[in-house]
């Protein structure tokens, strides 16, 4: 490991090891012995690349963990919902994801997998992320999605 702060290479060791993220990762803290600096490294598995198929099954690109909780995040500004819910949502779509074993996904289905961990979080970012993910034109389209939503909430308890 090279030393962000002097740049010495393998001259450090482990302070302290914590599993993260249900285990699929482990945080690192560690000490220079150079310059006694102190910084986090993670290690993970490297998990097969996915491909994101966008609209029309004609482009392709990466999964990018850090758009998905971007637009997570859009969803639930001035919401009160915590960041540690938004990393939840996140991860749980990212495990659905990569549980399927299948090297690509639509982008439909990433869409579809916000919108129901969304619902469940918070429903006026659940309606934020519907009425720019299936592209709403006027009122009348928010009404529907808010009309679906009102049954659940005088239905159950949640």
């Amino acid at each position: 490991m090279k030393c962000p702060y002097c740049g010495a290479q393998d001259k450090d060791h482990v302070l302290d090891s914590r599993p993260v993220r249900e285990g699929a990762a482990i945080k690192r803290r560690r000490e220079c012995e150079t310059c006694k600096g102190r910084f986090t490294t993670f290690e993970e598995i490297e998990e097969l690349r996915l491909m994101v198929v966008k609209a029309g099954g004609r482009t392709r690109e990466p999964f990018d963990r850090v758009k998905l909780r971007r637009a997570v995040e859009i969803a639930c500004k001035k919401r009160p919902v915590s960041d540690d819910q938004i990393s939840g949502v996140v991860d749980d779509i990212e495990r659905a994801l990569y549980s399927r074993q299948e090297k690509e996904v639509p982008s439909n289905e990433i869409g579809e997998l916000v919108m129901e961990r969304l619902r469940a979080l918070d429903q006026v970012a659940y309606v934020r992320f519907a009425s720019v993910y299936r592209q709403f034109e006027d009122a009348q389209q928010f009404r529907q999605i808010v009309d679906r939503l009102s049954p659940r909430r005088r239905g159950t308890t949640k």
